[in-house]
């Protein structure tokens, strides 16, 4: 498969379960797709093939800007790179809907952490982070 295609491929599934995590997040399909983590294994299956088929990957260096631009220089690498991104935000995602209900935090509230999750990653824990410890009146919890 062409990176194109797998990048195509990928990119059309991610968004399923981010609508499946934000208008449906109780559904028994939604547990299995994306709570359970169809959804995010589905795409280590593929980051793992697209390592393998390239031979492995290159560590490279790691301490320098260059050295991370030089790993993304081949196509594949690329997209291998671009699925690490959706598969562990969805992964979040997952987290922040589950940990939310565990909390009682209105679904409501979590909309827009999950949005930002999908569309700036980092931004949506944080926020998550912030509405949780505003409901429950603790920064930091056991278990998480």
């Amino acid at each position: 498969m062409t990176p194109e295609l797998l990048f195509s491929l990928c990119n059309s599934v991610a968004p399923l379960g981010w609508i499946l995590l934000l208008v449906a997040p109780r559904w028994k399909g939604t547990r299995y797709a994306v709570l359970y983590g169809i959804i995010p294994l589905l795409f280590a299956f593929v980051y793992l093939g697209i390592i393998i088929s390239m031979g492995g990957i290159s560590f490279g260096d790691f301490g320098s800007l260059q050295g991370i631009k030089s790993l993304f220089a081949n196509d594949y690498a690329l997209v291998v790179g671009w699925v690490h991104y959706l598969a562990f935000d969805l992964f979040v995602g997952s987290w922040i809907l589950t940990n939310g209900q565990k909390h009682n935090i209105a679904h409501l509230l979590l909309i827009p952490c999950l949005f930002f999750t999908f569309m700036l990653g980092p931004v949506g824990l944080l926020l998550y982070y912030t509405v949780r410890a505003i409901k429950t009146k603790k920064v930091l919890h056991e278990n998480f």
